[in-house]
């Protein structure tokens, strides 16, 4: 008969355990620090032996580590998805940008669908509360916060999506946004109509979302990031148009 006898765990491997749980389903983030020895022992109540041989483990598998004198962090377990080679690649060909958008029109299409059927309430909370923000953002003109907000509220939708893969795959492909390896989202703020447009789409996918309408929702997502597109390209072709006339009049006053 194919039965074994059960094994009574370790309180080591149960800790492992949780915090791996903790990480995959992020919400515990790279470069997150840890509570110190003493406070972590007690929160999970477990002997801080049991604590450090846990964390040993999790140590040895990459998922955290230590910073001399700092404590201990969720290690930058994103920072893998993409060679250097391959970010610095990205960085260099237009095309990139383009597809970096069609990905995302597809993934956060799907992730919003699937956030209007899966979200708990909770999940709707957290949405809803940075759409406020960035409400209250708009009217400050301040392009940076209102561009990190920007991502915070698409990534609420991928973690209100409940699903770990998307949430991993998409977390990495932001960083790269952030660090504008595809494209500086602070020129999207730069018109007035534009960013009164955006606001107004984001407010769209928020009423989707919390009246749990895939479809909308959905429809309101790719809507967003088809105008985006389309931003992107007009700043391109406006820049490049920029640079021949300013070519033509240094031509000219040389005359």
């Amino acid at each position: 008969m194919p039965f074994q006898k059960v094994q009574p765990e370790k309180l080591s491997t149960a800790v492992t355990r949780q915090i791996e749980l903790l990480i995959l389903r992020g919400i515990l983030r790279p470069g997150e620090r840890l509570p110190a020895e003493r406070e972590l022992s007690e929160r999970l109540g477990v002997s801080r032996p049991s604590l450090r041989e846990a964390i040993s483990a999790l140590q040895d598998k990459g998922l955290l580590t230590t910073k001399a004198g700092a404590g201990i962090y969720v290690a930058d377990v994103l920072g893998s998805a993409f060679s250097d080679a391959l970010v610095k690649l990205f960085a260099s060909h237009d095309e990139a940008v383009f597809d970096y958008i069609s990905f995302r029109r597809d993934m956060e299409g799907l992730a919003a669908a699937r956030a209007a059927r899966l979200a708990s309430d909770t999940d709707l909370r957290v949405i809803q509360t940075i759409f406020d923000k960035m409400e209250t953002a708009h009217s400050k003109r301040d392009p940076a916060d209102e561009a990190r907000l920007d991502a915070d509220f698409h990534l609420s939708i991928i973690e209100a999506s409940h699903n770990v893969v998307m949430l991993h795959m998409m977390r990495s492909m932001y960083q790269l946004l952030r660090e504008g390896v595809f494209y500086n989202r602070q020129i999207m703020f730069r018109q007035r109509t534009t960013r009164d447009t955006l606001l107004d789409q984001h407010r769209a996918i928020n009423a989707a979302l919390q009246a749990r309408d895939p479809e909308a929702a959905r429809t309101a997502v790719e809507a967003h990031l088809d105008y985006v597109k389309a931003s992107l390209s007009d700043q391109q072709k406006a820049d490049r148009n920029e640079e021949i006339a300013r070519q033509r009049f240094e031509h000219e006053q040389a005359r």
